[in-house]
């Protein structure tokens, strides 16, 4: 249930904090794993997305493995439970330390983004006595139609190995003795609400999976990546992402080889709908030119969203109903750029509202900093209240 139902518990809080509907979440994390499973596929959940260990937590009893982009993200997972032979270390700059600590604990796979790198994983495993697993992430140029700083799978991105560079990849691979290549790695982007994007990326991914095997190139896995979109305008209408939909087109699309499994970074389309930024208004004022405006406790420290890119969040009043106004609803961070919504229609609100920025539960918490020395905002559990 959404924070709209445990009004009066919150209200007693001190804000701002993030919510999370542990009921939601859980349904969720089973309903993508249903879909999954259907084809035999494997889910690591993206631990950028939100690393709160209660959710953590339950994202390893519904069975996934992890998605880790720093060394700090592969040491949670660890010691939070989850088996080395199901994280895959992915980033495009992971440091020489990282490196180490990942293959001291014999990950499955990491995911390469250069030539360079694969020769510097090379050497650190060389002198570790170890081999390292890895798969080549290849950068296949699908526009996924997404915002600009949330796309990572076009020619000239900074992330994967280009097309070009494919044949001089393999060529070093004979040369690099501590390696063993155990399949490919994709990313094209995130919040991807065209489904015919997937029908593309997948049958670009078959085409480039051919192309290895005529070189003579096993590959036991394919890691699909995520960027599975959800409804931020309304998050009532669609609180689950369509995941049948979703996997059933890599199923039709991707066609692969006897023995070969895919993998699926997920990890907005997880979470994101289960949490809500819970927030007070403080101040009303009214500008010169009659916008007016509503100051909140939160701000871009807590929830960077709408400041870093754009981003909309449905906003809610929760503690009133009466008449409409349309406000601009900003933070108390000295920054411009601290607003989380213009031209927002809510009921009339006052100082001591209870509002919400629904749809958080993605790279909310988990991107929140101490600017102008904030606090950090709190969590609320569902099941404890």
């Amino acid at each position: 249930m959404s924070a709209r139902n445990y009004i009066k518990q919150l209200a007693e809080l001190p804000t701002p904090f993030y919510f999370y509907d542990m009921e939601l979440l859980n349904r969720t994390l089973n309903k993508a794993t249903e879909a999954s499973s259907r084809y035999g596929y494997k889910i690591h959940y993206a631990l950028k997305s939100n690393f709160d260990p209660r959710i953590v937590e339950a994202v390893r009893r519904a069975g996934m493995g992890m998605d880790c982009v720093s060394g700090n993200e592969v040491r949670m997972a660890v010691e939070n439970g989850f088996a080395a032979s199901e994280i895959v270390f992915a980033g495009v700059g992971k440091t020489d330390r990282e490196i180490e600590y990942a293959l001291g604990q014999e990950i499955f796979s990491f995911n390469c983004e250069s030539l360079h790198e694969l020769q510097v994983i090379n050497e650190i495993a060389g002198r570790m006595g170890k081999k390292a697993r890895i798969a080549l992430r290849i950068n296949p140029d699908v526009d996924p139609k997404t915002h600009r700083y949330i796309t990572t799978g076009k020619a000239d991105n900074k992330f994967g190995i280009s097309y070009d560079e494919i044949d001089a990849a393999i060529a070093s691979l004979e040369k690099l003795a501590n390696l063993e290549i155990v399949g490919l790695h994709f990313h094209i982007g995130s919040q991807i609400r065209d489904m015919q994007v997937f029908e593309t990326f997948s049958k670009r991914v078959f085409d480039i999976k051919e192309w290895f095997r005529e070189k003579g190139i096993v590959l036991k896995h394919l890691n699909m990546g995520g960027g599975l979109g959800i409804d931020y305008d309304d998050p009532d209408r669609e609180p689950m992402p369509d995941f049948e939909t979703y996997f059933d087109i890599f199923h039709r699309n991707l066609k692969i080889d006897e023995g070969q499994t895919v993998h699926f970074e997920l990890g907005r389309s997880l979470v994101a709908q289960c949490g809500e930024l819970i927030t007070r208004a403080l101040y009303n004022k009214e500008t010169s030119a009659g916008t007016k405006i509503v100051i909140v406790d939160a701000g871009m420290t807590d929830l960077i969203r709408p400041a870093l890119y754009g981003a909309k969040h449905k906003i809610e009043n929760l503690t009133s109903a009466t008449g409409s106004e349309k406000y601009t609803i900003g933070g108390p961070i000295c920054e411009s750029s601290d607003i989380f919504g213009r031209d927002v229609e809510l009921p009339v609100t006052s100082r001591g509202d209870l509002l919400t920025l629904r749809s958080a539960g993605a790279y909310g918490m988990a991107m929140a900093s101490r600017y102008n020395l904030q606090d950090l905002p709190g969590a609320v559990y569902s099941d404890k209240l």
